[in-house]
């Protein structure tokens, strides 16, 4: 085999793997939004069928002779195609490890396994979805001890999700977390309460609806590659490469600010895997390189960002017009202050920014539990309603608004909680570099996320997965990782919020 043609034939096995991985996703996009309930099945038999397509593609006898060629001969490769080979081999490492027929079964419990939750978590129902569960856990269990059975199965999907931690490094970051952030919730507590009046009523969900629409191209999402819908649980996915982007909210017609502010979340992933530079498009480089960086850019965008003092006194006006009977009587101050008031409570995705890690905390310690074989999948839903009370001091009500509250563990991803809490920490640092050369506040008054989408495109958005997280981190923080930064940040705002 020449090198020349090795190359050539690198771009089409990424084109080719492309083009299946948009049909898997759009298979799991249709579920999720548009399926008829009773359609999981049909949707499992097509996905065994990609899965195992999938499968041959990779591990063939073809596919591994050309990339460990080039692999070989990676001293003569550019710098991205070393990375495509390095991401490539490494994935087909992994699924060598793995028997065909446990990787296709699989992907059909992840299929039936979301259905079952969906329905569970309306029924507030956890013991219909416990078997799933428990077969989801098992599965990522067995499958880090074929993939390394030198590690221990979870630090395995956690450095899957975010190459370079474990239940070391976590363990550190949610002690630090814990030291500063109860003492500030208790401080918050003591102090006159922030009201949040001005978000709670009857908002109609067309009109959400519409202001959702509106903020999107304020944000800077192109709308001809990002596209919006409904479901149970907010999310963002890329279909094939960078140019078809969709995002989810959900409308609860009692609070206006959660459509407004999981847009905003979804919207600042989207901003990330569309910010791919276009010769990435196709090929394992198109997107984001990690879940924490991920999740760094969708907590920028949602808190940093879109509930900061200067962009609330932009959209208020927006708000007041889609809803002039709820907001009679309210400003921008009062909205601001509905939107950061700090109060524990039962749902992470509504949860204020202080409170927020804690949340995240919660789901890594019980992660990291039933990993270890410390606790039973059938006792989650009493070790989650006992953590919540000693950490949040809140009692659950159910498992819907509890235990089933997420989607996550549904669709296997163990070891992605933690990428949450990181990435809110790595945003607050990004947040101090941006300042040295943007004027932030001066550029959301005007609802202009321009020079900011530039600053994160320069130093982060355009690599895709070309740099590792870390060589992203070190780009765009120009120091070492801080969660000092984070807390700072967080203590900051509770001053302005509550003069402590």
């Amino acid at each position: 085999m020449d090198l020349s043609t090795a190359r050539k034939q690198l771009m089409e096995l990424q084109d080719k793997m492309s083009a299946y991985g948009h049909a898997m996703a759009l298979l799991s996009y249709d579920g999720e939004t548009t399926a008829p309930r009773g359609t999981a099945a049909n949707r499992a038999h097509a996905m065994g069928i990609f899965s195992e397509i999938m499968y041959t593609l990779s591990t063939g006898k073809e596919t591994v002779e050309l990339l460990e060629f080039l692999d070989a001969n990676k001293e003569a490769l550019t710098q991205k195609e070393q990375r495509m080979v390095y991401l490539l081999l490494k994935d087909i490492r992994f699924m060598q490890k793995i028997p065909m027929d446990e990787y296709v079964a699989y992907e059909k419990l992840v299929v039936e396994s979301q259905d079952a939750w969906f329905a569970a978590k309306n029924n507030s129902d956890f013991a219909s979805f416990e078997p799933y569960l428990e077969k989801m856990f098992e599965n990522r269990i067995r499958f880090a001890r074929y993939a390394a059975p030198e590690m221990d199965p979870y630090d395995y999907w956690l450095n899957e999700y975010e190459p370079g931690i474990s239940r070391a490094t976590c363990d550190a970051f949610f002690g630090q977390l814990k030291e500063r952030l109860v003492p500030l919730i208790h401080a918050c507590a003591q102090r006159p309460q922030v009201s949040d009046a001005c978000i709670k009523g009857d908002f109609p969900e067309d009109k959400q609806e519409e202001l959702a629409l509106w903020l999107m191209p304020v944000l800077g999402l192109d709308t001809d590659h990002v596209g919006l819908s409904t479901t149970e649980h907010p999310f963002t996915t890329s279909l094939g490469s960078h140019l078809d982007e969709r995002i989810t909210t959900h409308y609860y017609r009692e609070d206006v600010s959660y459509s407004m502010f999981s847009v905003i979340h979804e919207g600042g992933h989207a901003l990330y895997d569309t910010g791919s530079d276009e010769d990435l498009a196709y090929t394992v480089l198109d997107g984001g390189t990690s879940m924490g960086i991920h999740e760094s850019q969708s907590r920028f965008c949602e808190n940093i960002l879109g509930r900061s003092k200067a962009f609330c006194r932009f959209v208020f006006p927006k708000i007041r017009e889609l809803f002039p009977q709820q907001m009679k009587g309210y400003t921008w101050e009062d909205f601001y202050k509905a939107v950061n008031r700090v109060q524990p409570s039962l749902i992470r995705t509504e949860a204020d920014e202080v409170t927020y890690s804690l949340h995240v905390m919660i789901r890594y310690e019980l992660e990291k539990q039933v990993m270890s074989g410390q606790l039973k999948v059938h006792d989650l839903p009493a070790a989650w309603n006992k953590m919540y009370k000693d950490t949040l001091d809140i009692d659950v009500p159910d498992d819907k608004h509890g235990v089933l509250q997420d989607s996550h563990w549904s669709f296997g991803a163990i070891g992605y909680f933690p990428s949450y809490a990181l990435g809110s920490a790595y945003g607050a640092q990004f947040l101090a570099r941006m300042k040295e050369t943007v004027d932030i506040d001066a550029a959301l008054e005007k609802g202009d996320f321009g020079p900011m989408n530039a600053w994160n495109r320069e130093h982060i958005w355009r690599f895709g997965s070309l740099l590792t997280p870390a060589q992203v981190l070190e780009n765009a923080m120009g120091a070492p990782f801080d969660p000092g930064y984070y807390l700072d940040y967080l203590e900051e705002k509770c001053r302005d919020l509550y003069g402590i």
